[in-house]
């Protein structure tokens, strides 16, 4: 069940610092997932504790693509995304360092 509520962990620059400096992970969750669901699938997939979760749902931008014979226009989809900030002391290795 973790796995259909937790898509993919967000893996940038901000999200790095923000795992660093506050112990605070950013996933692509499901639309549908509550915090609560959240929070259970980051404690029974990563085996940690969790503190807090905060949601964003991230609009969805247009997307242009020019080809040799028209210009095609769509949409990027929508998607929400999880802030998981743990407990003092706990980590996830997301990379598969440790």
């Amino acid at each position: 069940m973790a796995k259909q509520i937790l898509i993919r962990p967000v893996i940038t620059e901000k999200a790095t610092r923000l795992s660093d400096k506050r112990d605070t992970y950013t996933f692509v969750v499901n639309k549908d997932a509550n915090k609560i669901e959240i929070k259970n699938a980051v404690e029974a997939m990563y085996n940690v504790s969790v503190d807090s979760v905060n949601t964003a749902v991230m609009p969805g931008k247009p997307k242009t693509r020019n080809t040799k014979t028209a210009i095609v226009r769509g949409m990027k989809s929508s998607y929400k995304k999880a802030f998981v900030t743990l407990t003092p002391g706990e980590r996830i290795d997301i990379f598969g360092e440790e």
